[in-house]
């Protein structure tokens, strides 16, 4: 286990028609992890409805800051516009790390080029000025082949878009827009797993679920004071800090007034103790129990606001995340 459980009522309770109902929205990424807790809750506490539905981080964010729903699952940060539409209404919420990603780029299974690619690279293919220009492997290493590459990735309502494009262009948002579009990483899977030239990009539970219809691609980083050179993700090189810079956290977001329900508290809490299984069974990465425990204490004081809304603080505080990790 993570760690103690510490659910308010761990036993089953009678089984009847539910008087309780727990709404969650939002990425694509954080859906599989947040369903299945909320089925393993629901067999425990029948007396509760989980819904659990997918819209994009974005959007979710929209649904969320309009007072729609209870939780809203996040693959980054809330930013500063979202927050101003939650404040305007008065939601206030709890920020809540749920576990690691990995940013995984992926690729047929009969690629035999692409086994590694650089930060630059990956530049060169996403960036805008590689709309219409950038279309054959060829044009992104010498020596690839000379075939087009057909290009798969989430649609601009999702986290993962905006956590790519910041880190691979630098800029939230700057991408070429001349690709397979779509906030269901099911259809970027399915298509680049049915197209030997497809390049594509999900978060890593989507590849860990794929099997052997994928490819993931190790990724250089050429950057820092210890260059690692091609690292692929996995749980072992996220959790030790390897897999620079496309490692990310994953949240849910907790409406303030929603956690005083008995039903919602509950549920926050149970998700915070689940064990490695389950995780593992979605494609997650966990935190490290020391930073889970310092999580559980902050939602229990029932702190209000982000810690990761700033890019520097974010990377901060997922360093020190990782560093606990690396001593467990």
């Amino acid at each position: 286990m993570l760690m103690v459980a510490g659910c308010a009522n761990s036993s089953p309770e009678a089984a009847g028609a539910p008087t309780a109902h727990i709404t969650a929205d939002g990425s694509s990424t954080v859906f599989p992890l947040t369903n299945a807790v909320g089925a393993e809750f629901q067999q425990l506490h029948p007396a509760v409805k989980v819904s659990v539905a997918v819209s994009g981080t974005g959007n979710g964010f929209d649904k969320f800051c309009r007072g729609e729903i209870d939780i809203q699952s996040a693959s980054r940060p809330i930013d500063a516009t979202e927050k101003a539409a939650c404040d305007k209404k008065n939601i206030a919420f709890l920020e809540v790390p749920v576990a690691f990603d990995a940013l995984t780029i992926i690729v047929h299974p009969s690629n035999h080029w692409a086994t590694s690619m650089t930060i630059a690279e990956l530049r060169k293919v996403w960036e805008p000025a590689a709309h219409g220009r950038v279309m054959r492997w060829a044009d992104v290493r010498a020596g690839w082949p000379n075939q087009p590459i057909h290009l798969f990735g989430p649609g601009t309502a999702s986290g993962t878009f905006d956590f790519f494009t910041e880190v691979v262009a630098g800029t939230t948002g700057a991408s070429r827009t001349d690709y397979t579009a779509s906030e269901d990483d099911g259809v970027i899977v399915r298509g680049v797993a049915a197209d030997p030239h497809a390049l594509g990009y999900v978060g890593y539970g989507h590849f860990a679920q794929s099997g052997a219809s994928l490819k993931a691609v190790a990724i250089d980083s050429q950057s820092g004071s210890e260059p690692r050179g091609p690292v692929v993700p996995e749980t072992d090189t996220v959790r030790r800090g390897l897999y620079h810079p496309l490692s990310r956290a994953l949240f849910i977001y907790v409406n303030a007034k929603s956690a005083e329900r008995k039903a919602v508290g509950d549920f926050v809490t149970f998700y915070l103790t689940q064990d490695e299984a389950l995780i593992d069974r979605v494609g997650g990465i966990p935190l490290s129990s020391r930073a889970y425990e310092l999580i559980r204490e902050r939602v229990t004081r029932r702190a209000p606001g982000t810690l990761f809304a700033d890019r520097a603080v974010l990377q901060r505080n997922i360093e020190m995340v990782l560093a606990e990790s690396k001593q467990q």
